[in-house]
């Protein structure tokens, strides 16, 4: 359910408001237990969604480090070698 929650902080090109709204729609979704919510509950859901997307860029926008920024394409490569590392062992 949360696979589109990544660490979004730290990489160039920084993450975009796209990835910042998936991001918040996952993790309202675990917090819900809804993948889509009833209409009755549909304007709250929309709601957090917005909050917690407005939330996580003022916290990304306000996050400091001296470490340079990681690159998406290196990090992705490094996943799919964990990941293949990891389901390669299962037989």
């Amino acid at each position: 359910m949360c696979r589109n929650i990544r660490t979004l902080f730290n990489f160039d090109p920084p993450a975009t408001n796209d990835e910042i709204r998936a991001a918040s729609l996952q993790f309202v979704r675990k917090l819900s237990g809804f993948n889509a919510p009833s209409q009755a509950n549909a304007h709250a859901f929309d709601r957090a969604i917005e909050e917690v997307t407005a939330a996580a860029t003022r916290l990304l926008a306000s996050l400091e480090t001296n470490v340079p920024p990681k690159d998406r394409e290196v990090e992705a490569q490094k996943a799919r070698e964990r990941s293949k590392a990891r389901f390669s062992r299962i037989v």
